[in-house]
């Protein structure tokens, strides 16, 4: 199995994501550059976070417009999994593989601390590892966070299970005080309508190790691989 890992100027997760990926895999991930206009044939692509283009315009509006992700997009459309987290989220909105926008956080701050998610939809996948309603740890940092949809958009992510993560409290809990950013319906995650593309804030990357805190990371990162084997 081979897996790729989109770089762009500004990202400060690439590396994470690539030993989370390493660990899990047993081989590094392909680096891929974003102004390179052909992708290595591979399994999975991670978006990273970061900022990208230094953020300029919106968040992610620039690497959507990369020629490395009209690539992706390619092969997201032919059924290649596709992880974007963080500013991969924000880059698969701008790019149209995933619906909705990310706004400016509710409080007008950077959030950077632990949050619990609540698994809200099965996609073995990528969620293989835990079940509905089991609530799991990741970190989140980001300053654009917040998920917004129209009303018709939510009400069609709820129905067909496309809702992968919402911020909860330990317990499981959704309400507007575990609601970190203002996301509509506390969304933490999304998959997209085939289910081969998960965009989420919380990075999963950063909690892989007891050194790191937890392990939550390393579970999603050990099933989304031995799910694609």
């Amino acid at each position: 199995m081979k897996a790729a890992v989109i770089v762009f100027p500004g990202s400060n997760c690439d590396r994470d994501m690539k030993v989370a990926i390493e660990q899990s895999l047993g081989t590094s991930p392909i680096m891929v550059w974003h102004g390179d206009s052909e992708l290595p044939d591979t399994d999975l692509i991670a978006v990273p976070g970061g900022f990208s283009y230094g953020d300029y315009l919106r968040c992610g509006a620039i690497a959507g417009n990369s020629p490395i992700m009209r690539e992706v997009v390619k092969k997201a459309a032919a059924g290649t999994p596709i992880l974007a987290v963080c500013n991969g989220f924000q880059v698969a909105t701008e790019t149209g593989m995933l619906p909705g926008a990310l706004l400016r956080n509710a409080n007008q701050k950077f959030i950077c601390r632990d949050v619990h998610l609540k698994i809200t939809s099965q996609n073995n996948r990528f969620s293989g590892a835990f079940k509905v309603d089991d609530v799991i740890r990741f970190p989140v940092a980001h300053h654009d966070g917040n998920y917004f949809a129209d009303d018709e958009t939510l009400s069609r992510l709820e129905d067909n299970g496309q809702i992968a993560f919402k911020y909860s409290d330990e317990d499981g809990t959704v309400s507007s005080k575990t609601n970190i950013n203002g996301s509509c319906n506390n969304i933490a995650g999304i998959y997209n309508e085939a289910g081969n593309i998960l965009g989420l804030m919380p990075h999963p990357e950063r909690l892989i190790s007891d050194q790191l805190g937890g392990t939550d990371g390393k579970l999603f990162f050990d099933n989304l691989i031995n799910s694609l084997n």
